[in-house]
């Protein structure tokens, strides 16, 4: 799911008129590579990531910090994700490269970027699929989605397919570092909050909206475009290899 120009405002107009379960739907669509929507995903026979070409983002871009989300249990299903073997970022080479370029950009400022997904196997996809479906927990309702019914989440905020799973989307955040050292910007809301309020242009704190837009700015610069419904949701343009997705372990 990332940013792209909308084949014609008259489609936009459309959207927001639709019944919110549809218009997620015409949403992904319409943000859908133009390549990927001329060819079936297909799902590599690769066994490892090295099959797979994929590499870690900090071999490129070593300044940048890694708190895979879904290794652990600090994420809306409450306990590590099948797939999830180690706090890594994966991603193809060339998506790699360019996260690493605006981490350089960056870090002039004295900012950085944290990241909390890159690439997510198919299997990890599916894991969220039966999350979604299972019965619900207040104690995780009240933290990452207080406001959406559990059986408004799919498909709204969960698909069963992802954009991650090709390895040239992110989801990150950015870092103030100073000699004390770093810690994230304030942007509203939490990663992987499922609210209205994390999309990227919603009616948050000036400082928040400003560091937000910060964060697209920079991206943008180095050639990754933002889905709008998650301020921190990129996908690089274009995608490398947007007809195929991976199954491996991040390890």
């Amino acid at each position: 799911m990332t940013t792209r120009t909308s084949p014609s405002c008259t489609n936009a107009a459309a959207a927001e008129v639709l019944p919110r379960r549809i218009r997620g739907r015409l949403i992904a669509l319409l943000l859908l590579p133009s390549a990927a929507m001329a060819c079936e995903v297909q799902v590599s026979p690769a066994e490892t990531a090295e099959e797979a070409g994929l590499v870690e983002v900090r071999t490129l871009g070593p300044g940048i910090q890694v708190e895979a989300r879904y290794f652990g249990s600090n994420n809306f299903t409450g306990a590590p994700v099948p797939g999830y073997e180690a706090n890594a970022c994966l991603l193809l080479p060339q998506v790699a490269e360019a996260l690493a370029r605006v981490q350089h950009d960056l870090q002039s400022q004295g900012v950085g970027l944290l990241v909390y997904d890159c690439y997510r196997p198919v299997r990890s996809v599916q894991a969220f699929m039966d999350w979604a479906q299972g019965p619900d927990d207040p104690r995780q309702k009240a933290r990452w989605y207080p406001r959406v019914d559990k059986t408004d989440l799919v498909p709204d905020y969960i698909s069963d397919s992802s954009g991650h799973s090709r390895g040239a989307t992110v989801d990150l955040t950015l870092l103030q570092c100073t000699d004390a050292g770093c810690e994230p910007l304030h942007m509203g809301t939490p990663f992987d909050l499922f609210d209205p309020l994390s999309s990227t242009d919603a009616p948050v704190p000036e400082a928040a909206q400003a560091n937000r837009q910060r964060l697209l700015a920079a991206m943008q610069i180095r050639g990754f475009g933002n889905y709008p419904q998650e301020w921190w949701h990129y996908t690089l343009q274009p995608e490398p290899d947007p007809c195929t997705a991976y199954d491996v372990p991040v390890r």
